[in-house]
């Protein structure tokens, strides 16, 4: 019986510009016949994943770079000073027998400048130490390539997986043999109404010529910033059994689980904060514990809620929880358990999709449910 953990939010954002597109104006979609609001999946992974990591042991983190032989290089000597002019040498032998490709890096040549892989590849801090014991312990060896590869070295870099790279997966173009199917899933928040950007236009004053009375008055710079506000749901689920699988332990899946939900529920892309200033925590939030499918409840506001004279908040919760309960009724399922929060009272219906709990304490309460279901 697969197990999934669904999250979903609702969080208000005042005038801001979080994730920009290549032209600088907030990204946006359209849903229901109506241009939303929208923040991507990637850059909302991102963010969870930065927020968690400072959570985390050194040895339990991942790292994305093309930079691998410099990693590794690094990794050789620290075990080994006595090979620092080999150790280059050792390390791309070492990632060019696991089978990434290396070549080099774009820009302008130095002569101390390493090869680097071809494409960003997501290693944890125990992968590389792993690699490193491995040629390390191989580097007196005649033929060092041929040692090295008697270790089977792919299975270096495919086990002691870190809690992001287990969540998130990894996509390696080559060996595409160690890729990793990500127990979660993140969808793109989306606006729960109709949205208009906006511009800023600012001008910039120059102190010194300021204080010149006969330089003139003109600003140093003028520019403009596009912006927009919006209440925004925001949906992501965790493939439990996958998660145990790809940590190799059911105790590490659930603190990987306590990290993601707290991190989740309290990062966001942090695109033009020094501008804006928009950080928020989110009006209400709902998980539930499945054992049938995940359910995105995104078609909630298929329909774009409109605003009342309180806002889109209370308006935004009414939809959710008919659309909620129409899902469940219609469907003939359950969750088997469901916590709730919320920081509004705008939001206190909450209270009828599960069990209250404070935001602080969601992941930790998410864990408890899934071990007494155990």
């Amino acid at each position: 019986m697969t197990r999934f953990v669904d999250i979903h939010i609702l969080q208000t954002l005042p005038p801001s510009n979080p994730n920009r597109d290549d032209t600088g104006a907030p990204k946006n979609a359209v849903f229901g016949g109506a241009r939303r609001m929208r923040i991507s999946s990637q850059a909302i992974k991102r963010a969870t994943r930065m927020d968690f990591e400072s959570a985390l042991p050194e040895g339990n983190r991942g790292i994305r770079t093309k930079r691998i032989v410099e990693l590794l290089r690094d990794a050789i000597v620290d075990r080994r000073a006595d090979l620092a002019e080999r150790a280059t040498d050792l390390a791309e032998t070492a990632l060019t027998a696991i089978g990434f490709k290396l070549g080099d890096p774009r820009g302008k040549k130095t002569d101390e400048q390493l090869k680097e892989a071809g494409f960003l590849v997501f290693l944890s801090a125990k992968q590389i130490e792993h690699v490193a014991d491995a040629i390390v312990s191989v580097s007196d060896e005649q033929d060092v390539k041929a040692a090295f590869k008697a270790l089977k070295p792919k299975s270096l870099v495919d086990t002691d997986h870190s809690v992001d790279i287990a969540l998130f997966g990894r996509m390696v173009a080559e060996p595409n043999s160690l890729n990793v199917d990500a127990a979660c899933q993140v969808a793109h928040a989306l606006g729960v109404g109709a949205v208009e950007s906006e511009y800023d236009y600012y001008t910039a004053v120059d102190d010194a010529k300021s204080a010149d009375d006969e330089a003139d008055e003109g600003a140093g710079m003028i520019g403009t910033i596009e912006f927009a506000s919006a209440t925004l749901y925001r949906y992501a689920t965790i493939n439990l059994d996958l998660l145990a699988e790809n940590l190799g332990s059911v105790a590490v899946a659930d603190e990987a689980v306590r990290l993601f939900v707290d991190s989740f529920v309290r990062a966001m892309p942090t695109g033009k904060i020094t501008t804006f200033a928009n950080r928020t925590l989110p009006d209400a939030v709902l998980v539930h514990v499945r054992d049938d499918q995940p359910i995105n409840l995104v078609g909630a506001f298929e329909t774009p809620v409109q605003a009342d004279r309180s806002g889109y908040v209370a308006p935004a919760v009414d939809q959710f929880i008919a659309y909620e309960k129409a899902v469940e009724e219609g469907t003939g399922t359950a969750p088997l358990a469901s916590l709730a929060a919320w920081t509004t009272d705008r939001a206190d219906r909450f209270d009828e999709l599960g069990h209250r709990v404070p935001l602080v304490d969601l992941g930790t309460q998410t864990v408890a449910v899934l071990q007494d279901a155990r």
